[in-house]
């Protein structure tokens, strides 16, 4: 695996970083997508994934793929590796995976992953900076996708169009991987849950305050607000939390 400190370009010998995904003087193509595993951005000649330390592998080529790159780069390679049919953008780094093989890879990869070694701390925090909002076009029907927030909790907005697929920013797809890994998908289970539970009591509540102040009842909504808020009881605490909007 190439020492991160002397990175360089295979093209020109220019000097790179270990992120980055093209030379900053000829603009040749330094990362691509080449973890079977975690489907993270490798470094031309590396013999491990940076982000989680998998074995890197050069991705199988495909021919006749008809997407084109949302973000206007121009057509996708279409590359197999790890088990799914990817469309490469070899400008932005972005991915375009059809709906079905993106439940697949996300289902496979809820299993911990056993790797002969790590990635640095470093490399796993790092993550491509964010462009400007922008609504693109599906690869397959054209259509606007939607912009949806992976599990409602990650924090990684996608780009989708039921039925057809999921485009995915430069290493957007590495974070689903990595946020899935992590056990991201219980927690957010169990946080939908629990908010699900809230929001019944809530119902419940309000309909029994309104059944009482029916029948003539009225100072139960009064003496609700002469509760002392500053008490941090969990039961007070959950009662309160009705009322919220």
């Amino acid at each position: 695996m190439p020492d991160a400190g002397t990175l360089s370009c295979p093209q020109c010998g220019a000097a790179a970083a270990p992120d980055a995904t093209a030379c900053a003087f000829c603009r040749a193509r330094l990362a691509t997508v080449a973890c079977p595993a975690c489907f993270g951005l490798v470094f031309v000649g590396s013999r491990h994934c940076v982000h989680c330390g998998a074995r890197a592998k050069e991705p199988t080529a495909l021919d006749g793929t008809p997407w084109k790159c949302p973000a206007g780069h121009g057509e996708l390679r279409g590359l197999s590796l790890g088990g799914a049919v990817l469309g490469e953008c070899a400008t932005c780094a972005g991915l375009w995976i059809d709906e079905l093989t993106f439940q697949s890879v996300v289902a496979e990869r809820t299993r911990p992953l056993v790797v002969p070694q790590g990635g640095s701390e470093e490399a796993r925090r790092r993550t491509i900076a964010p462009a400007r909002v922008a609504y693109r076009p599906c690869c397959d029907c054209g259509k606007i996708m939607n912009r949806v927030n992976f599990a409602r909790s990650s924090g990684i907005v996608l780009d989708a169009c039921k039925g057809h697929g999921v485009w995915c920013d430069a290493e957007e797809l590495r974070q689903v991987v990595e946020f899935v890994r992590s056990g991201g998908l219980e927690t957010a289970k169990r946080r939908e849950d629990e908010r699900l539970q809230l929001e019944r009591s809530r119902q419940q509540f309000a309909r029994k305050l309104e059944a009482t102040e029916d029948q003539g009842h009225r100072p139960m909504r009064s003496k609700l607000h002469e509760v002392d808020e500053t008490d941090d009881s969990p039961v007070l605490s959950l009662v309160l939390s009705l009322f919220a909007r």
